[in-house]
């Protein structure tokens, strides 16, 4: 049985260009587009994750409009996409919402990035553990805007995910690509069905 996902996209604390750590803007793409991600692999929740509250009303705003205003009757399958979406002050209430919501129980947290010197979990091992996995805990995917979530966030971390290697030498992704190649290797039809072949060339050995 799949382990209940939920994914979380950090504002605070992420690094700048010059490795500083900073607080970033939302953008309305990620809003938009991470949720239809999320909603499309069925995870439990997107948490937008600010400590700035001018954005997080404006982000709740921008929800009830697409879930509860007009936008709701406009476009009904973007009101269905972001109801999956909850706002969050840091990391800490997040994780007391997932354990609300899953009984008390505590994520497993995966951190991501663009860096693979701290990577200790391959895709592989991570699709296994989400579908075949005999601890019944959720799973915390946490992304991070700017130029990366800081140390103190991958430090919170049970693993971290390698990075996504494209064909040439250029790396930068947008968040919303990232969160989209991530669950698609991890959550798509392919993915789930090469766990099983796998499984199965095991038990013929």
């Amino acid at each position: 049985m799949r382990k209940a996902i939920y994914l979380a996209l950090l504002h605070y604390p992420v690094y700048d260009r010059q490795g500083k750590v900073i607080t970033t803007s939302f953008t309305n793409l990620d809003i938009h587009d991470i949720s239809r991600v999320a909603k499309t692999y069925d995870c439990k929740f997107f948490f937008l994750v600010t400590p700035v509250k001018s954005q997080r009303e404006f982000a709740k705003r921008l929800i009830n409009h697409w879930t509860e205003g007009f936008g709701s009757r406009y476009n009904p399958s973007r009101r269905e996409a972001l109801q999956v979406l909850s706002i969050k002050s840091d990391l800490k209430e997040t994780l007391k919402n997932i354990e609300e919501l899953e009984d008390g129980k505590t994520p497993i947290i995966i951190a991501t990035g663009a860096k693979g010197n701290l990577a200790n979990l391959d895709f592989l091992a991570c699709r296994r553990m989400i579908h075949k996995g005999e601890k019944d805990q959720p799973i915390l995917f946490l992304f991070g805007t700017g130029w990366g979530l800081a140390s103190e966030v991958i430090q919170q971390a049970d693993f971290v995910l390698e990075p996504i290697i494209g064909q040439g030498v250029y790396n930068h992704l947008s968040v919303r690509s990232a969160v989209a190649i991530v669950l698609d290797r991890l959550l798509g039809a392919d993915g789930i069905k090469f766990v099983n072949l796998e499984e199965d060339k095991n038990e013929c050995h």
